[in-house]
């Protein structure tokens, strides 16, 4: 924790609801484990507080009030839904925002064993949220590119992490992708970070899709890498079928963005085994396997 950071308390998220939304004050609130940018806060049954913590900026929160409000009611699973907007004060200069709870538990800590089921839900959502995405819509800052622009990322992953035994192998699945031809559809609603962590299960199968707060209007590739990310083995080419709109290119772009989403992923595992500040050690492992299936392809 930085000097200026103030400490996230219940005490603290108890206060900003007496004196913003004192109707919502009485109702239990217990932190909710992980978080990075923003922490979340359990409220009651049905509600949850996002605070901004290390986000330099309210844009995620910002953009999550705007447009999830819009796009909610023509998803097929349940995602967080802004319901009161908390604003910078003496007591908390930053922005906070009451959701909607989405019940489950978040795929880092939990697991899909309904793997065609699961397979057909994703796609499912993806169809319904890769709309075209109106004018208006948020251009994405630090992703959306064509995997060919975005080579330093994937080098700098690569480097850190990548096991010597399938280096050369990971490394041919990104020039692909980095050689296949661009989207060229208009821009499409895009969630822009769907990793484990990001959706959560029940029942052996998914259950609901959280953190809106990098989405953007762009190429649909950044969220079909989620058939090797998130899906279990063998089921990536079911996920294609269903959803239907992805041509040869569009699966070679996300079959390189998932190694380096996976990639991504090991490096905040082996930060978190080193105590490293946002370091995440449960999602080495599932970076590895994500790795796995993107070698076996689709």
């Amino acid at each position: 924790m930085t000097n200026t950071e103030i400490e996230i308390t219940a005490d603290l998220v108890r206060g900003l609801l007496q004196e913003q939304h004192p109707d919502l004050a009485g109702l239990g609130i217990r932190e909710v484990e992980g978080g990075w940018g923003n922490q979340m806060w359990r409220l009651g049954d049905e509600l949850a507080v996002r605070m901004q913590r290390m986000n330099p900026t309210p844009e995620h929160q910002l953009k999550e009030r705007r447009w999830l409000p819009v796009l909610a009611p023509r998803l097929p699973l349940p995602v967080p839904t802004p319901v009161r907007f908390g604003e910078p004060s003496e007591r908390f200069p930053k922005h906070w925002t009451v959701m909607t709870w989405v019940p489950g538990e978040p795929l880092n800590h939990g697991s899909i064993s309904r793997g065609v089921h699961a397979a057909d839900t994703l796609a499912g959502f993806l169809r319904a949220l890769h709309v075209e995405a109106p004018a208006e819509a948020p251009i994405a800052t630090d992703r959306g590119a064509h995997p060919r622009n975005c080579t330093n990322g994937f080098e700098n992953f690569f480097q850190a992490v990548v096991p010597d035994d399938v280096a050369a192998d990971v490394r041919a699945v990104w020039d692909d992708a980095a050689a296949a031809q661009a989207w060229e559809g208009p821009p499409v609603w895009v969630h822009g970070d769907l990793h484990p962590a990001n959706v959560v299960v029940s029942d052996g199968t998914l259950s609901g899709i959280v953190d809106f707060g990098d989405m953007f209007a762009g190429d649909p590739a950044w969220d079909l890498a989620a058939a090797w990310v998130l899906l279990p083995a063998g089921t990536a080419a079911r996920f294609f079928d269903m959803y239907a709109r992805a041509d040869e290119a569009a699966i070679r772009r996300a079959r390189g963005l998932a190694a380096m989403k996976s990639l991504f992923l090991m490096l905040m595992g082996q930060n978190g085994d080193r105590g490293l500040p946002g370091g995440k050690p449960n999602w080495g492992p599932a970076g590895r396997a994500a790795l796995d299936r993107v070698l076996k392809g689709v």
